[in-house]
């Protein structure tokens, strides 16, 4: 268990096998209380991403997307069930320890962009490598790269009330990136956009992904959006419902 958020060996994902599941969910149940009662949110849902899969996750408002993300980054927990990551469970983790898969291994993409209002877009994206202990050299090197990649070299020294909102999810589609995490958990990434620069960062977001071999979780609200994964599943009354095994409408 040691080695879960531990620094992925050179020429290696994380240190698991090809063969095995990145993610896999057995039996989630997640309730909340509301007043005087309990909401059953998520119900023995279960789930299997592979290493360099892109799912798209679909569902009504409060059908338990945003909850079902944040049980995959052991932001919250499950109350029962289990959650296992390259092959750990990470109900049996501490907070400590589920931070630091977080932060070395996780990548969370926002609706609402979630930039430190205070650094600029460099320093957005520098958060994560300096947190995770990287040398100030290698930082630099990193984000001028990344920058460049969603095309935003020019734009490094601007705050985020500076930008654009499309310039904004861009920073933070960086910033998720930029400590190449085995998992990218993308949560309405396009819902504050128009639908050009919507599909310009989805674009981005796919490629960044598919060329760093890295799995992508997508929760949208949209089948065009969707357009973009592998496989396309739909959270309804608690569980996981499959849709088309390819997305080629």
């Amino acid at each position: 268990m040691a080695g879960l958020a531990t620094e992925k060996p050179s020429g290696t994902a994380g240190g698991a096998s090809p063969e095995q599941p990145l993610v896999v969910a057995e039996g989630v149940r997640k309730c909340y209380r509301e007043a005087n009662q309990q909401h059953e949110v998520l119900t023995a849902l279960d789930l299997r991403l592979n290493r360099g899969e892109r799912l798209a996750l679909l569902g009504r408002s409060g059908s338990g997307k945003s909850t079902l993300l944040n049980l995959l980054a052991g932001i919250d927990q499950a109350d029962s069930g289990r959650i296992l990551f390259d092959g750990h469970n990470i109900g049996t983790l501490g907070e400590p320890a589920r931070t630091l898969l977080r932060r070395r291994r996780i990548g969370f993409i926002y609706q609402f962009f979630n930039l430190l209002p205070t650094l600029t877009a460099a320093e957005n994206v520098a958060l994560p490598l300096e947190l995770n202990g990287f040398a100030a050299g290698a930082v630099a090197d990193r984000v001028e790269g990344i920058l460049h990649q969603v095309g935003l070299s020019d734009r490094r020294h601007a705050f985020p009330d500076q930008l654009s909102g499309g310039e904004q999810q861009r920073v933070a589609i960086a910033r998720a990136l930029v400590h190449e995490p085995d998992l990218v958990l993308a949560d309405e990434p396009t819902g504050n956009l128009d639908a050009e620069t919507g599909a310009q960062v989805l674009g981005l977001l796919q490629g960044l992904c598919h060329n760093r071999r890295q799995s992508l979780v997508l929760v949208t609200h949209s089948l065009q959006v969707a357009r973009i994964a592998d496989r396309l599943l739909t959270l309804d009354n608690g569980t996981l419902r499959a849709g088309p095994e390819h997305l080629a409408w």
